[in-house]
């Protein structure tokens, strides 16, 4: 142990509280650095002396509220920046209008609320259109032509899947907590061996088609 009753000189001091400094976990005060040190050596002398000696460097010794800290030049600050992609956790809500979209595509927001017993949060489609997993399929050819949601190439990739066949079933999907729903009838996982006649069925059109089908049948009717 040092002994503290030794009177170092000014240098020294300075040493000793720069050391203190660099080690402690967050700042301190004149009095806690004094604590440490011998008997009447003079603080304020040694952290003007680390000030002057710090400033223009990379580091630099400044008080915040009383207390004193080295930190990076505030020039230099865009150094210690570092870019790193958070993953975005989904909310039940999401995972299961998601799952019933996966298992039930094409299919139109009332449809997703009428298995999920529940209304949906705009903000809750709005995410997964966002996330790149659903795509605006198409319109149902039904009045009011609803917008239908299909998932996505991106959904595939992010959940390891080779085609949508390799969903799990949904006993599974309950297991894991992803889908705790009364299911409708006829409620299946999808095979895409048969997208393309599903195209045909589901009756969707592009979302470019705003053209009112009425239009055509009540010129006819004037014939």
């Amino acid at each position: 142990m040092s002994d503290l009753s030794f009177q170092p000189d000014e240098a020294e001091i300075e040493r000793r509280v720069e050391a203190l400094l660099f080690a402690a976990a967050g700042p301190l005060t004149a009095a806690e650095i004094a604590a440490r040190l011998p008997h009447n050596c003079n603080v304020a002398r040694a952290i003007a002396g680390l000030r002057a000696r710090y400033e223009g460097r990379g580091v630099e010794l400044e008080c915040v509220a009383d207390r004193w800290r080295f930190r990076t030049a505030p020039d230099l600050a865009f150094m210690m920046t570092q870019e790193r992609e958070e993953p975005r956790r989904l909310s039940k809500a999401a995972l299961e209008t998601l799952a019933i979209i996966a298992y039930h595509q094409p299919v139109t927001r009332a449809e997703i609320e009428s298995v999920r017993g529940v209304t949906i949060s705009k903000g809750t489609l709005d995410l997964l259109l966002e996330m790149g997993f659903v795509r605006l399929r198409g319109r149902r050819r039904t009045p009011g032509r609803p917008v239908t949601y299909a998932t996505t190439d991106r959904f595939l990739e992010h959940f390891g899947l080779a085609t949508l066949y390799d969903l799990p079933g949904v006993q599974e999907m309950k297991a894991a907590g992803l889908l705790d729903l009364s299911l409708p009838v006829g409620f299946e996982v999808p095979d895409p061996t048969k997208a393309s006649e599903a195209d045909d069925e589901d009756g969707s059109l592009p979302l470019e088609d705003d053209t009112p089908e009425f239009a055509q049948d009540f010129v006819a009717e004037d014939r």
